[in-house]
């Protein structure tokens, strides 16, 4: 079988303050910790508005509104340059206000486990009819909301996990299950944001590249959420909960789980799928993480800076059979982390990147762009984490000169020709390789470049249960045109082969 091919890619963005100061696992622990710390007094007071938030060129450039090169034109730190024009909505997504997210959580939940007031629903309903993506039958499951006596009693007696707009109560979301504690609230709520925003980036995946929902034969979810019960913590699905949603009525799904290495090995998954001629199209989603909200806020707040992990991330992509046009996955040329490679960051990268290249017979100066861990260092850089792809692009070069495919001289000239500024948010899975594949399908199909490598990287001993590491890569390549399958012989061969063979043997027979 021809190699698969990526027909489209999409990203979104949700600005979510007021889940930075309830929802993100640095300020939940510290009012557990230490309630009446300085940094939870001084937080809110870092906190961006939407339009601040939408004004931030690594935003806009995640959802496709400027191109990744421009950030070398703009002096670091960029949090207080804003640009002018800025728009919610992109070629590749939009960022969308946390209002209106807040009913999409609505809209998504199947269980009615979500309660928004009725002055609440009535204006999200107003701007949710107003959005191009989200039709009347989505917008009907907001309902008309329910009294503000009813949340606050869910809350202070039934454990509900309130839900805040501007700090102000909007609704809470309730727990599934008395006991369960992988169906209480907060869990509940963790997994209808990652929904939520997976839903939005698979609406604008359909609508971005005109793709029939029908036509979507597999989902493949892969963000670092696990939804389930007692009986199976991480069982799924979160790919049919999000195609049901979708209105990918043909598909059917699964989850892919690898910390942030998962968007990687759920390519080479989706790719080996298509290739095999298992399905013809799948498309591969991911929500984001609250979590992750204000991860490093701690020292943003003490440096004077904006909380700027105050976005929640989601991406959709489409890899669909050979059509001799968009750019293939070469799932020959792979990389991956095995079990006995090493943690040493030497030893990772040449597992991702020189040893799938040397099966390919290619330097490392051959691969024209290097997506790594993507992470904005606007972010990175204040919390003691240095330039994150920075340090990638280092390691690629050194191992380029330690192979000989460069010089010693090159190194730098090597990391601006094959290197980006990093854009994405730090959502974990989300900047891990991905966040260029929606530019690099882009330049490829206009010449601009020949291939690109998708390079994910993840940390397993989060999990406790090994103290491994893990990764994995796969290289998007020019389209050489569609090559159609060729048999050994035609079947009218076949049949001429076969006629004269028994003709030979009837002759040896009368012979006898």
């Amino acid at each position: 079988m021809s190699f698969a091919v990526v027909k489209g890619a999409s990203y979104v963005l949700v600005h979510a303050p007021d889940m930075v100061l309830h929802n993100g696992t640095t300020q939940t622990t510290e009012k557990i910790l230490n309630p009446d710390s300085d940094y939870l007094k001084e937080l809110p007071n870092h906190l961006r508005s939407y339009e601040e938030a939408v004004n931030y060129l690594p935003n806009q450039v995640y959802i496709g509104n400027h191109r990744p090169e421009e950030l070398r034109n703009i002096p670091q730190p960029w949090h207080d340059k804003d640009i002018s024009n800025a728009d919610r909505v992109g070629k590749f997504g939009e960022i969308m206000p946390e209002d209106e997210f807040i009913g999409l959580m609505k809209i998504v939940d199947v269980f009615d486990l979500v309660k928004l007031d009725k002055e609440f629903t009535a204006s999200v309903k107003e701007k949710l009819n107003n959005h191009p993506l989200i039709n009347d039958s989505l917008v009907a499951r907001l309902k008309d909301g329910d009294d503000s006596s009813v949340i606050e009693d869910l809350i202070k007696n039934h454990h509900a996990e309130a839900l805040l707009y501007n700090d102000k109560l909007v609704g809470c979301v309730k727990r599934a299950h008395d006991v369960d504690v992988n169906l209480n609230a907060h869990v509940i709520f963790e997994n209808l944001v990652s929904k939520a925003s997976g839903v939005l980036a698979a609406l604008h995946l359909l609508d971005k590249y005109d793709i029939d929902p029908a036509s979507i034969d597999y989902v493949l979810e892969c963000s670092e959420e696990a939804c389930g019960d007692m009986n199976q913590r991480g069982g799924g699905n979160f790919a049919k909960a999000i195609a049901e949603i979708a209105g990918l009525t043909n598909a059917s799904g699964s989850d892919v789980r690898g910390f942030c290495a998962a968007p990687a090995h759920t390519i080479i998954s989706a790719a080996s799928l298509v290739k095999s001629g298992t399905f013809k199209n799948v498309m591969v989603v991911s929500g984001g993480s609250t979590a992750k909200l204000g991860m490093n806020g701690k020292d943003h707040v003490k440096k004077g800076l904006p909380v700027l992990e105050d976005v929640i991330g989601g991406f959709a992509m489409l890899v669909s059979e050979n059509d001799g046009v968009n750019p293939i996955l070469r799932n020959d040329l792979v990389g991956k982390h095995n079990v006995g490679t090493g943690s040493s960051p030497q030893a990772v990268i040449t597992a991702l990147v020189t040893e799938p290249l040397e099966r390919g017979n290619l330097k490392i100066t051959d691969i024209d762009k290097y997506s790594v861990e993507m992470q904005n260092p606007d972010i990175t850089k204040p919390a003691g984490a240095g330039d994150v792809p920075q340090a990638n692009y280092k390691m690629i070069a050194a191992l380029g000169v330690k192979r000989g495919d460069i010089e010693r001289s090159e190194l730098n000239d090597f990391i601006m020709k094959h290197g980006m500024e990093g854009w994405a948010p730090t959502q974990g899975h989300i900047p891990s390789g991905i966040p260029y594949i929606g530019f690099a399908r882009e330049d490829i199909l206009a010449g601009e470049i020949k291939n690109a490598m998708i390079i994910g990287k993840g940390s397993l001993f989060l999990g406790r249960m090994t103290n491994l590491f893990d990764g994995a890569s796969i290289v998007i390549e020019k389209n050489p045109g569609k090559v159609e399958e060729t048999k050994g012989i035609s079947e009218s061969e076949v049949r001429n082969l076969v006629a004269e063979a028994m003709r030979e043997f009837a002759s040896h027979l009368l012979k006898d």
